[in-house]
């Protein structure tokens, strides 16, 4: 790849990033659509398996978009947010997107830009936003590859979500938690309609696990629409889990066949019921919940998955995890998988979380294995003040230091945790800090061991 062709994406990330975020502008979804029709729909050009939910919904798109391309199929994945770099949300066949790609894709969508920003404006409304412009962006490059079959995450809620204008054949529900309150609703069940907006005509829904109000408006929401609908635990189940080396062996009851101790290399009880999740979704996408995933094709989808920034393991001597855990739900099952996966007698925490997010639920989650605290703020202007995370650890009673930046909260944390074999640091708290963990861990080299 030339600079030249680094610099023309980079400048295309650039245009994006003046635009709006989307929690300042009304929820709405025709502004995409309109776009998408000047362009004659290039979301229509490949088959869709919509996926949202609280938590897991990343993680279980990964497993999807491999299990997908282990058939042989060309893939898209459109994920968010990214960790490191932006090319990162728009994945092709496994790999980010290629830069002259992407710049290619923005000289087409351009000019129809000007002209839908010109008719908002016309109307007094806000012009396009960065998400709903990145999602224009990421259809055209997908039809511009070609793929088969695009595996979309929603960016929040659903129904008005600009990822909406696709219509997925397959519709995936990851667990539905208390999130984005402010946007999507106070309760579970007034979340769970606006994610239950994915749903089209005819699709086929698979869910994990719901609590009664969400499983509720999900049955109801696939009824009005014709929708087949299946929930883990019922349909389908993860039927066993147990640690292995480097992540899990796991048994699943598809809908379609069963797959037993099957080699998953992720960490965390939730990984195996995320998986569990994507392999009904397969199964309903190819062959239309009929027929079994061949044993090759699921041994090599499921072997290849990776899911960066989730329970990653980033440094040696001193063990080091990186987490995304943003939210309380993630947190939760991040100390599930700690105690569960790992064998160690103290933890060392190093937290960071944005202003918009629960760090007061994050923290009361965490609380129960953080021998040690060490309060940061990832690097972004809606960074959580680190010594509000310290206030908020020390009201649990823990052991806490305030460190300005990750690397000199890492370096504490390293060192507290070198001390003894029998500690560890998870970094976690936010995808921004997870992003800059890998970074770190990459350029000083944190599988090398820890050196004074």
């Amino acid at each position: 790849m030339s600079d030249r062709d680094r610099q023309r994406a980079d400048a295309v990330y650039e245009a994006l990033l003046q635009r709006q975020g989307e929690r300042w502008v009304e929820p709405r979804v025709e502004r995409t659509r309109r776009v998408l029709e000047l362009l004659d729909d290039p979301q229509k050009t490949y088959r869709v398996v919509h996926v949202t939910g609280t938590n897991g919904k990343t993680s279980t798109s990964r497993m999807i978009e491999s299990l997908v391309r282990a058939h042989g199929l060309r893939t898209g994945l459109f994920t968010s947010p990214h960790l490191e770099r932006f090319t990162e949300r728009i994945m092709v066949d496994g790999e980010p997107i290629d830069d002259a790609a992407v710049a290619d894709a923005w000289d087409e969508i351009e000019p129809f830009v000007d002209l839908v920003d010109s008719e908002l404006a016309a109307n007094g409304d806000a012009a396009l936003t960065f998400f709903e412009l990145l999602t224009v962006l990421a259809f055209v490059a997908f039809a511009d590859a070609p793929i088969d079959v695009l595996v979309l995450e929603v960016g929040m809620g659903g129904s008005w979500d600009s990822t909406n204008t696709a219509d997925g054949d397959v519709a995936v529900f990851a667990p539905i938690d208390l999130d984005h309150a402010d946007r999507l609703g106070d309760t579970i069940a007034e979340i769970a309609s606006v994610k239950a907006g994915i749903i089209k005509d005819g699709a086929a829904v698979v869910s994990a696990r719901q609590v009664a109000a969400a499983e509720s408006v999900l049955r109801e929401a696939a009824a009005a629409r014709g929708a087949s609908i299946a929930f883990e635990g019922a349909e389908f189940a993860l039927a066993q889990q147990r640690l292995a080396v480097g992540g899990q062996q796991i048994s699943v009851r598809g809908l379609a066949g069963t797959y037993e101790d099957e080699y998953l290399p992720l960490y965390g009880a939730h990984q195996g019921f995320n998986a569990a999740l994507a392999i009904a979704a397969v199964e309903s996408l190819v062959g239309g919940a009929s027929q079994p995933i061949a044993a090759d094709v699921l041994a090599e989808g499921l072997g290849a998955v990776t899911s960066p920034g989730r329970l990653q393991l980033i440094g040696a001597a001193p063990t080091v995890l990186v987490d995304a855990a943003h939210n309380p739900h993630g947190a939760r099952a991040l100390v599930t998988a700690l105690r569960e996966s790992f064998d160690f007698d103290e933890w060392g925490v190093v937290l960071g979380v944005l202003s918009d997010k629960d760090a007061a639920g994050i923290v009361a989650e965490i609380a129960p294995v953080a021998a040690h605290v060490f309060a940061t703020a990832p690097d972004s202007e809606r960074a959580e003040d680190a010594d509000a995370i310290a206030d908020l650890a020390e009201a649990h009673d823990l052991r806490v230091s305030v460190h300005r930046d990750l690397a000199d909260a890492a370096e504490a944390a390293r060192a507290w945790a070198a001390a003894s074999d029998r500690r560890a640091v998870v970094i976690a708290g936010s995808v921004v800090l997870a992003g800059e963990a890998l970074a770190l861990a990459a350029d000083e080299d944190w599988k090398a061991g820890w050196n004074e």
